[in-house]
């Protein structure tokens, strides 16, 4: 046993392996197509041009880059515009007028020391004689004006200033500082020092002084005034770099037209051709890398939402190689419309039918799924379409397609009708227009007129091309991968159809049942977001399986005896257990929908045939097991096969209520709803206790109007009344 286990679960790994590896192929398919696709609109285009050579047509930059030759230019002449910076330092008056202090302090130092002068001298034995002194004198000022950095006086000048009288010398110390800090203060570039050298000699020049002690002032005051207005290297630098770094780099940007049609290429317009690489012919691989990894991110995020949304096409490889299909045939649809813009007719390109996916993924499989599409393929097609632009991306077609494939997934959402699909085409021609008038009025340079109502044109066009498209390819995806599309249930509901009419004609009473089995279980998928259509056809067919031994089902005993009181419990659990699988088999015979065939065989499940259970049970011997009278199964896989078999048990059990009344009903359906969830019937059909409260809700209002209160009329006594 445990070794039979372990080749189960080896093969239940195998066919998930399998199943798994089958989807990878599909999505790599649809990636691999969408590449070859859209490599022809990412490729750069290479012109062949040579200098001197007169341009055929307008070209324009496909790209946003920099031109770096341009922008170092730019750079280079807001450099030189910026001049040198200098520094005004105001704090060199204050100093100069120290220096100036200090040679008159110095000056009247030395000529009141003689000792210090000759250090270890007896001056009284060996006096200093005049000339000496002098000599000594301005060798002392010269060194200590020396380490204070004031060469530049003449002995003469110092000779001067030492014979000066003490009043001479303090007015020739104030003209002096007064003279220096007044030129001092203004600005003094070295341009302007041998200005300012004069300028404070002619200050000096109104001293009440002697000649010689003028001279020696002016001498002073001149080498004290030193420039102000100094270069600032630091500044200079810091001002030219912001300069350097405020101009805006030279851009040649997308769309910008590089030369004209008849205008003949020279040295700048070929150096920007070079730039923006329409003259590169090396082989160039991040667009091919670029194209693969935005096809990786289409191709994962659409693989991720199939795997993820409740539909179809999350388990069945069928559905999903329906989709892949329709998947294809729109975006090559796409393509093959894109390349209509060569014609260079205005707007053909709006005549794109991309709402054909849409309105198919809507139809076979689910509207999440084709909204969703719906924004793949808008990205698809402003890469599809980008003939006209420069770029990559043309984000006018982008969101065109957008709208129009919202309409279509929404406007037949909200039928059940095939016949609608034209009309749906209709609306979505209408939104086309909306949305192309809107596209164009948004431009900032208005289109004419005649331009406009092509556009307009085409985009109706489109609305009415992908409608005729869907009507024309639905067939065939519905034959081709057994699709229960909404026209199909349409169909298979028809009463000429040949199993309707074999119910019809050999069990009346169960084509009755039927009938009314599938008005409740319409009403009832539908009070919970299931497809009703897809319940009243399944119930239709639920019970083909009777046709077999019509007169064992008590429906169909019209005034006749009941063959069971004939025949073994036994055998009859066999007759009536059978008619699912019966049915079944008469249904894939006839090549019905798996839909239809999984309703016929799972409304039963595996519940009890409880009145044959206990008649047998009454005459046998020792009790006998349950599993011996249940239905095989398996249990209801779905919503709707779930409430066909609710709708199912409660019709049988209310044709059995003596004067219904509505409590009496409510009651019953209460009951068959709780039996069947406490027999585990309702497991693997994933529904809720709140969607069974509606279900019984909804099918307590359904049997309202069949079991509904007669006005009871008083009989009609002959005569009553009247007279002879």
């Amino acid at each position: 046993m445990k070794r039979r286990s372990t080749i189960d679960q080896q093969k239940w790994w195998k066919r998930l392996r399998e199943h798994q590896y089958i989807r990878a192929i599909l999505f790599c398919s649809i990636g691999f197509i969408l590449y070859i696709l859209l490599l022809g609109n990412v490729i750069p285009e290479t012109l062949d041009i040579r200098l001197s050579q007169i341009a055929d047509k307008d070209i324009r930059s496909p790209i946003t880059i920099e031109h770096r030759t341009a922008t170092e230019e730019r750079r280079s002449t807001a450099v030189d515009e910026i001049g040198p910076v200098y520094d005004l330092k105001r704090e060199y008056a204050q100093h100069q007028v120290k220096k100036v202090d200090d040679i008159f302090d110095v000056v009247n130092k030395a000529k009141n020391m003689e000792e210090e002068l000759v250090p270890g001298r007896d001056l009284e034995e060996e006096p200093l004689g005049e000339e000496e002194l002098i000599e000594l004198q301005i060798e002392y000022m010269k060194e200590v004006l020396s380490l204070r950095r004031s060469n530049g006086i003449t002995d003469q000048t110092l000779i001067a200033l030492l014979d000066a009288g003490e009043s001479q010398l303090q007015i020739a110390k104030e003209t002096t500082t007064n003279a220096v800090h007044e030129v001092m203060s203004e600005r003094i570039s070295i341009r302007e020092l041998a200005d300012a050298k004069q300028e404070v000699s002619n200050q000096i020049a109104v001293s009440t002084v002697s000649n010689r002690l003028l001279d020696a002032m002016i001498e002073v005051a001149q080498f004290a005034i030193i420039p102000n207005y100094i270069y600032d290297a630091t500044a200079t630098e810091q001002i030219r770099q912001e300069a350097a770094e405020s101009v805006e780099p030279v851009l040649i940007r997308e769309g910008q037209l590089l030369v004209k049609e008849g205008e003949m290429i020279d040295h700048d317009i070929y150096e920007q051709l070079r730039i923006v690489g329409l003259l590169d012919g090396s082989f160039n691989i991040f667009p091919y890398i670029g194209l693969a990894l935005l096809v990786l991110l289409i191709t994962g995020m659409l693989a991720y939402y199939v795997n993820e949304a409740q539909t179809s096409v999350q388990k069945n490889n069928s559905h999903l190689l329906m989709y892949t299909l329709i998947f294809i045939v729109t975006v090559s649809l796409m393509k093959i419309t894109s390349l209509l813009e060569g014609l260079e007719i205005q707007g053909i390109g709006f005549v794109v039918p991309v709402t054909l996916g849409a309105m198919l993924i809507t139809l076979l499989i689910h509207t999440r799924l084709a909204i969703y599409s719906g924004i793949m393929f808008a990205v698809i097609g402003s890469i599809m379409f980008n003939n006209e632009t420069v770029g990559t991306f043309n984000f006018t077609y982008g969101f065109y397609m957008l709208f129009s494939s919202f309409a279509g997934a929404y406007f037949l959402d909200k039928s059940n009708r095939i016949s609608r699909i034209l009309r749906a085409g209709l609306f979505v021609s209408a939104i086309n227009i909306v949305a192309v008038i809107a596209l164009l009025f948004m431009k900032s340079v208005q289109s004419g007129w005649f331009e406009i109502g092509m556009h307009v044109g085409f985009a109706f066009l489109s609305g009415f091309v992908a409608a005729v498209l869907t009507i024309g390819l639905l067939p065939f995806f519905e034959a081709g991968f057994g699709i229960l599309s909404t026209s199909r249930l349409i169909e298979l509901s028809s009463p000429n159809h040949p199993l309707l009419r074999k119910i019809l004609v050999e069990a009346p009473g169960t084509y009755h049942h039927s009938v009314v089995v599938g008005n409740l279980a319409e009403a009832a998928c539908e009070s919970i977001g299931e497809n009703g259509l897809l319940a009243r056809v399944g119930s239709y067919y639920h019970d083909l399986g009777k046709t077999k031994r019509p007169h064992f089902f008590i429906e169909n005993q019209m005034r006749m005896e009941n063959p069971h009181d004939k025949i073994s419990p036994q055998l009859s659990r066999t007759i009536i257990i059978a008619h699912p699988y019966d049915g079944a088999d008469l249904l894939r015979e006839y090549k019905m929908p798996k839909e239809i065939i999984d309703i016929a065989e799972q409304h039963h499940g595996t519940t009890l045939l409880k009145y044959f259970y206990h008649k047998a049970n009454k005459d046998a011997d020792q009790p006998i097991p349950e599993s011996q009278f249940r239905y095989p199964g398996p249990k209801a896989q779905t919503k709707v096969s779930a409430i066909v078999g609710i709708a199912d048990s409660v019709e049988a059990a209310v044709r059995t209520i003596q004067k219904p009344t509505p409590d009496k009903i409510e009651a019953l359906v209460r009951k068959i709803i709780q039996d069947k969830l406490e027999d585990g019937q309702f497991d693997e059909s994933n529904l809720t206790l709140k969607e069974l409260d509606q279900i019984a809700v909804s099918i307590l209002e359904t049997l309202k109007g069949t079991f509904h209160q007669r006005i009871e009329y008083p009989e009609d006594v002959k005569g009553k009344g009247e007279k002879g």
